[in-house]
């Protein structure tokens, strides 16, 4: 067996290594093909479903119950980006030093910050307390941020990549992260046993997506929502009085969007504690108005109606007959910069 050719040494003593002179690039060379990044992307939104899908294509996730955020990784720094494009970076500071740690030049994840309880589920109101409820200025150091897709990285915008290819990069950006970004992991099995499942373990429901889609922003029906509790945003018009109730409200009165006007939809008086019950009732003294906002035939006494501004989210069962939300409980207040939509009763 011959020896192998040994390399030559780069530096020989008698002759330094010497370069090519580069020559300047020809302007008909093409460049480097790269994505330009995106200042900010409208997020793909799940269409609520009565059920699970038949196809059996779509893979499954659990339903988070928080804000909806997107982590920009820049090369200037880290943005953390609201539904409806606020920056609250300041707020989830955690989060966005994690985004930091990730290794890459650029990059927009697509995820949700929540709180989670004792039992490992995600707590809506546990997530507004820390950060100091509607309009608190807190920074929150018990929210984690579960990714569960990949818009952009490094110079390439993968929104026209199919799904689960988009989700691989993903995963294999995530491996190893145990603080506060996680990946959200795949649920797998059949739909409507990973959805009975869901909902006896108490949880909020399961998205399901198609592994074969774009992202695209809207809903589109390329992703699906099936909820174990329903659960949508309405507008608080006002509160009751109570010398009983902690905080003294007895229960707020609610109200979801009908075309251009606003149609009363009940109320809700469970679900705050006495803490919140006051700060509710002090900031809806400040928005007091002395007309309903909407069409009301109701009977209740020291009713104090308030301007339209406050959103809630409200867990409910379901719709009486004459369009009332039944067994309603609230989970907290929606700020106007998550750009929550508000419900929408249509004929």
């Amino acid at each position: 067996m011959t020896d192998r050719p040994r390399s030559k040494p780069l530096l020989a003593d008698d002759k330094p290594v010497k370069g090519r002179i580069r020559k300047r690039r020809d302007p008909a060379q093409p460049n480097l093909l790269l994505d330009p990044m995106p200042h900010r992307v409208e997020p793909a939104l799940a269409l609520l479903q009565p059920k699970p899908p038949s196809d059996p294509r779509f893979i499954a996730e659990l339903k988070f119950d928080g804000y909806r955020l997107a982590i920009h990784v820049e090369p200037s720094g880290v943005r953390v980006l609201t539904r409806g494009g606020h920056d609250w970076t300041a707020r989830f500071p955690a989060i966005a030093e994690e985004a930091k740690t990730l290794g890459v030049a650029s990059a927009i994840l697509d995820g949700e910050a929540v709180v989670l309880d004792e039992q490992g589920r995600s707590d809506f109101g546990a997530l507004q307390q820390s950060l100091g409820g509607r309009g608190g200025k807190l920074k929150s150091s018990e929210a984690l941020f579960f990714a569960f897709d990949l818009l952009y990285l490094d110079g390439h915008d993968l929104r026209d990549m199919e799904l689960s290819s988009r989700r691989h990069l993903l995963e294999e950006l995530l491996v190893g992260q145990e603080g506060p970004i996680r990946f959200s992991e795949e649920i797998e099995g059949d739909g409507n046993a990973i959805f009975n499942a869901s909902c006896e373990h108490g949880l909020e429901g399961v998205i399901f997506k198609d592994p074969d889609s774009p992202y695209r922003t809207g809903r589109t029906g390329d992703w699906l929502k099936v909820k174990c509790i329903q659960s949508e945003s309405f507008f608080v018009i006002g509160y009751e009085r109570s010398s009983v109730a902690r905080g003294g409200v007895g229960s707020l009165l609610l109200a979801a969007r009908k075309g251009d006007d606003l149609q009363y939809v009940g109320s809700v008086g469970t679900g705050f504690k006495e803490k919140v019950a006051i700060q509710l009732r002090e900031t809806l003294d400040k928005l007091e108005s002395r007309k309903p906002p909407v069409s009301y035939g109701g009977r209740r006494k020291n009713v104090v109606w308030a301007q339209p501004t406050l959103i809630a989210e409200i867990e409910y069962r379901a719709w009486t007959d004459d369009g009332k939300l039944r067994h309603a409980s609230f989970k907290g207040l929606r700020e106007v910069q998550d750009n929550a939509a508000v419900y929408e009763i249509h004929d």
